[in-house]
């Protein structure tokens, strides 16, 4: 049997070679994949989250494992019903959630992973959400980088796109690839199993699973229609000339200045070559020049057109048309704008996106991106109340070290996100009110005052931009380095993007095994040393190890210890750990031999 990655490699090498894939379900009959798949998702918020049924992460074994495969080659593997709730959206609606069994997650990553080698190679380059080394920041820099001279941005946004998708489109898309049967039988069984809202089941008679791990790479697949329209259609149509036709009033200028440095009348060629810097050399209404650039990101796309708002408009409608005609979907009328790049700004991945003739530079158009001011009012709003910043009461039982690393978390991420905008010093007022609410919690928990506070964690980080004050938290620990948490000391001058390597799926970047399945793999269990029925218990997260007790058992002090949310045991002590009766030890006898005692 091959190792995961040799199989996937080889679907990754048909992928490249855009040859067609057979005997795929077959490769469903590897348990290495579902060890892969397990490494991969166990960690995610919902493992722990119970779907239709009881069956969570929590007890996986290699036993679920070869049940499921088993199921597969019988051709008997029935998908369950994901249980659907509801979340809300900005705009006060609600979003539609789906939450998988954990056994169907678990096929589904194998399915996702299989699915993924062979199509990431063939996706468009324009295609930017949910892909590998490829997110947010990709496309807007790509934007960034290429898109100078755009007077014209048309803002796509499909309407419900993964609710909407089509299952008999969809199906005959993939199936001009992949030449399995019982593997899309297998997939429209999955389209097809419905949910149950407030435990009524209902038929899924479109879209793809909702919160399913498959759905993105099924979207995608999908969508690659749109991106080939795209890029072998319109682009050819709208783009033509290799360069704008020079302008007179340039060339006059530059004629002038000669004549100026031949007589040697330098005094008179200063302010002409101010005027020279503020004339553009090229005509920027060459009607026998366009060009259209792309970008897509899951659902939203954005193009941009060097061309007159009439070309714009026939864009806008032919996309329209296509989507409609041959994928099924509509375009959001609210969303899809066409905006003038100069004047006005476009909205594209939480960025506002416009064109800026920089001073003194002969270049038309450069992109600038910018945090837009309603992205400042909604994040400050979360850490104030009429207009001023509040303490956050759900934090004041944490510890000074969680608090500070929890706001220190949330604005590093802001930051982090928003370090390509020109006007990333905007972050301040964020950076007060988020500052000011976390010192107000620390004071409500030591019942003592901000600026005591203040002065208790206050400390200096030195950046690549010199010295900045931030807030530090800091931990001791015997025989280790200090844990540390910081808020703030982060420099909010503009980064340029960084060159981005070639990135080749499968070679050199290859994540080490995980730890867990090392584990796994030992079948031993780590409590007692048992290799009886061995499974992993799971916890949601570290901190429900701290709740107080006089004696806690060993299962807890072990995980504690090891500051893990996973421990392997066998069936009796993890029977025991859920009944909350004692566990076995390692000097405990077993059968009729007897565990050596050790410390784990």
């Amino acid at each position: 049997m091959q190792n995961a990655e040799t199989t996937l490699a080889i679907i990754r090498e048909r992928g490249k070679q855009r040859k067609d894939l057979e005997d795929v379900y077959r490769r469903l009959y590897n348990p290495d994949l579902y060890l892969r798949a397990y490494g991969r998702i166990y960690r995610n918020a919902g493992a722990m989250t119970k779907g239709a049924t009881g069956d969570t992460v929590d007890g996986m074994t290699m036993r679920k494992i070869e049940d499921t495969i088993e199921l597969l080659k019988n051709e008997r593997y029935r998908w369950t019903p994901v249980r659907r709730t509801f979340i809300p959206k900005k705009n006060g609606k609600l979003r539609p959630l789906g939450i998988p069994t954990w056994t169907d997650k678990l096929l589904q990553e194998v399915m996702r992973s299989i699915m993924e080698a062979y199509y990431e190679p063939q996706f468009s380059d324009h295609s930017h959400g949910f892909r590998p080394e490829r997110g947010c920041h990709t496309a807007l820099r790509d934007i960034n980088i290429s898109w100078t001279g755009t007077v014209w941005f048309i803002e796509g946004d499909i309407k419900g796109c993964f609710d909407n998708i089509d299952h008999t489109m969809l199906l005959k898309i993939i199936r001009e690839k992949i030449h399995d049967n019982r593997f899309l039988i297998l997939l429209e069984k999955l389209l097809k199993a419905g949910y149950l809202e407030q435990w009524v089941y209902r038929p899924s008679l479109s879209g793809t699973p909702q919160g399913g791990i498959i759905s993105p790479i099924l979207a995608n697949i999908y969508l690659d229609r749109l991106d080939n329209f795209v890029e072998k259609t319109l682009i050819p149509e709208f783009t033509r000339g290799k360069q704008k036709r020079s302008k007179p009033e340039y060339q006059r200028l530059r004629e002038k200045i000669r004549r100026l440095e031949r007589k040697g009348d330098t005094e008179n060629i200063g302010p002409l070559y101010d005027q020279l810097h503020e004339t553009p050399s090229r005509d920027h209404f060459d009607p026998s020049y366009r060009r259209l650039r792309y970008a897509r990101y899951a659902d939203d796309f954005l193009l941009g057109l060097d061309g007159p708002k009439e070309d714009a408009e026939v864009i806008k409608t032919r996309l329209g048309q296509f989507l409609r005609d041959h994928l099924k979907l509509e375009m959001s009328p609210e969303k899809t704008l066409i905006t003038h790049a100069k004047t006005e700004r476009a909205r594209f991945l939480g960025y506002e996106i416009s064109t800026v003739r920089r001073p003194r530079s002969p270049i038309h158009g450069n992109i600038t991106l910018s945090i837009p001011s309603k992205v400042i009012e909604e994040k400050t709003a979360r850490y104030s109340s009429k207009g001023k910043p509040i303490h956050r009461p759900e934090l004041a039982n944490e510890s000074d070290f969680a608090i500070i690393d929890r706001y220190g978390g949330e604005y590093r991420g802001y930051v982090e996100f928003y370090s390509h905008a020109r006007n990333l010093t905007q972050l301040q007022l964020l950076r007060w009110v988020m500052q000011t609410s976390m010192l107000k919690t620390l004071a409500l928990k030591h019942n003592s005052t901000i600026l005591k506070m203040a002065r208790r964690y206050a400390d200096v980080a030195h950046t690549m931009d010199g010295p900045i004050r931030c807030y530090k938290a800091v931990v001791t620990r015997k025989d280790k380095p200090p844990l540390q948490a910081q808020f703030g000391g982060l420099s909010l001058r503009t980064r340029p993007f960084k060159e981005i390597e070639d990135y080749i799926p499968g070679q050199d970047r290859r994540p080490p095994r995980c730890e867990l399945l090392i584990r796994l793999a030992k079948a031993e269990c780590e409590l007692c040393g048992s290799k009886d029925q061995v499974q992993v218990h799971h916890i949601r997260k570290l901190a429900d190890l701290k709740r107080r007790s006089k004696t806690p058992p060993l299962w807890k002090q072990t995980m504690a210890a090891l500051r893990r949310k996973t421990l392997v045991v066998c069936h009796y002590c993890h029977t025991a750990i859920h009944a909350g009766r004692p566990t076995r030890m390692r000097n405990t006898t077993i059968g009729n031999g007897s565990l050596e005692s050790r410390m784990l």
